[in-house]
């Protein structure tokens, strides 16, 4: 059984990773977890979108014989909004960006980790659409062996600006990894914003069913109707059939504002791999996303910094294996 998900991992990792080649990245390992990370550029990165942070994005992370990460979509265009892979983190500050309500056509806003932005005559921001980056701000980026540290600067004509530091940590002697942030305020307006985390897993890349769960602490409920392609069991949601076209999204209630609710499990029973996503933030509110490929939570945060003031926070994933008699207990 472990050799059968070691060679799956392999070919995984060979088709997951066939377009990362040609683009800025680098290697992270602690002896337990490989990762790949691809680095952000603004003339040749693999992400160039303005909906998600160009930091910290993993095109592949193994923990023993397991991929967790990978290309999830069928094409991949360094413009297309959801052309990524990895966790991936987004901030909004009114379901757009800082500034954005008060930038006239043709003005600029910001958008956090990725610069400023030029906003077209439009009467609502498009968050699917990729928007003309006007200053991509300055990264710098240091690497060591187990970790890596990204900073970007930013300084825009409206007041906002900030250093925004990510570092991808993995853990010594242990399957984990930690994403530790920090925003500093070095404007003359308050940055206030929410970030959510996609979590863009695809565990061994099996299809979204039966084999897989996601756990929560608190007794998740669901704000839409998904018509059966997913359902409530206590604190679960499990799929009781494969997904096939259409996929399926939700809000989800029960969960308090505070840190013991953001604590999340998604698990493929099937190939015995799971993940623990724990914060030291307090959770803001939890969705609920799923396709054929990849199925998760995503878990939103809020902040609100004063001018010179900073904020840190991070996420923790706890990866483990699962016996082969676990898997066949979880399904009976």
């Amino acid at each position: 059984m472990r050799l059968q998900a070691f060679l799956l991992s392999c070919a995984c990792l060979l088709n997951s990773t066939s377009w990362a080649q040609n683009f800025p990245k680098t290697q992270i390992s602690n002896g337990l977890i490989h990762a790949v990370v691809m680095l952000p550029d603004p003339q040749n990165g693999s992400y160039r979108g303005t909906r998600f942070d160009w930091s910290g994005i993993i095109s592949s992370l193994q923990f023993d014989g397991h991929e967790y990460f990978g290309q999830w979509y069928k094409h991949h265009d360094p413009k297309i909004h959801d052309a990524i892979t990895g966790p991936v983190e987004e901030f909004r500050t009114n379901d757009s960006g800082l500034g954005y309500e008060e930038a006239k056509p043709g003005e600029t806003f910001v958008r956090i980790g990725i610069g400023t932005v030029r906003k077209p005559d439009e009467k609502t921001y498009r968050p699917y659409d990729t928007y003309d980056i006007v200053d991509p701000g300055k990264w710098t980026i240091r690497k060591h062996a187990d970790r890596i540290e990204f900073t970007h600067r930013l300084r825009a004509d409206d007041g906002y600006a900030y250093i925004y530091r990510k570092t991808l940590r993995l853990v010594k002697g242990k399957p984990e990894l930690l994403i530790e942030h920090s925003l500093k305020n070095t404007g003359s307006k308050v940055i206030e914003t929410t970030q959510y985390n996609h979590n863009f897993f695809v565990i061994d890349h099996e299809i979204v069913g039966p084999d897989v769960d996601l756990k929560f602490v608190f007794t998740p409920k669901f704000t839409r109707d998904l018509g059966g392609r997913a359902e409530l069991r206590d604190h679960e949601i499990f799929f009781p059939h494969e997904l096939v076209e259409k996929g399926v999204f939700t809000e989800l209630t029960g969960s308090n504002t505070d840190v013991k609710d953001y604590d999340f499990r998604i698990e493929n029973v099937k190939t015995g791999a799971g993940v623990h996503i724990t914060s030291n933030q307090p959770l803001l509110k939890v969705n609920f996303w799923a396709i054929r490929t990849v199925a998760v939570a995503e878990p939103y945060i809020f902040l609100r910094i004063t001018p010179g003031k900073e904020v840190r926070w991070t996420i923790r994933y706890d990866f483990y294996t699962m016996p082969p008699s676990s898997n066949l207990e979880a399904k009976n």
